[in-house]
């Protein structure tokens, strides 16, 4: 692999943030309408919403976490009730050691899962098999799921009930925009926008 230094000049700056802009304008805003309105259906019936990933996913799910648990309950009457499935490592590690990694969502689901709860996934690829259980448990139990996907949504598009995906191959444009679908649903729930 060659580490030389490539130059950052303003050309490579703005093509990055002009193929950013392109991925956001190509967002199914209906589709981002329905999450939002299930997401509140969710909080009315008192339902947990449960999200996860991996990697920078896993980050922008405990993200979500703070900003629909904390932000929601500061900006609005609404009480939501939220759990990141990526926020507690000692779980995570004891399940990936003994059934396996592509286990660590849909074993804590199959505890927690009940009636009016909603599934969030994040995953770019739409092809991480931890993702893919997660959401094949949630429709096994007729459970509401929401996934944030980029590329061309992967496995897991056909799974999910909602799919927002990012038309980009960029990880780095993926995540911006899932980043930014994540502040605006939490936002547009605590009526903040």
């Amino acid at each position: 692999m060659d580490f030389k230094k490539k130059k950052m000049n303003s050309k490579k700056i703005n093509h990055y943030y002009n193929l950013l802009i392109s991925s956001i304008k190509l967002i199914d805003v209906n589709q981002v309408i329905k999450a939002i309105n299930i997401l509140e259906k969710a909080i009315k019936k008192n339902a947990f919403v449960y999200s996860c990933g991996n990697g920078g996913s896993a980050a922008i799910a405990n993200h979500f976490h703070v900003d629909y648990l904390k932000g929601i309950n500061q900006f609005s009457k609404k009480k939501s009730r939220f759990l990141s499935l990526c926020s507690n490592v000692e779980t995570i590690t004891a399940i990936a050691n003994d059934f396996g990694y592509e286990h660590i969502f849909s074993r804590q689901l199959n505890i927690y899962l009940k009636k009016n709860d909603v599934v969030f996934c994040i995953s770019s690829s739409g092809n991480s098999k931890n993702i893919i259980n997660a959401l094949k448990l949630a429709k096994q139990k007729k459970i509401k799921s929401i996934l944030l996907s980029g590329f061309d949504g992967g496995k897991a598009s056909k799974i999910a009930d909602i799919n927002i995906n990012i038309k980009s191959n960029d990880y780095g444009i993926i995540e911006d925009c899932h980043q930014s679908i994540m502040h605006l649903i939490s936002q547009k729930i605590a009526n903040i926008i």
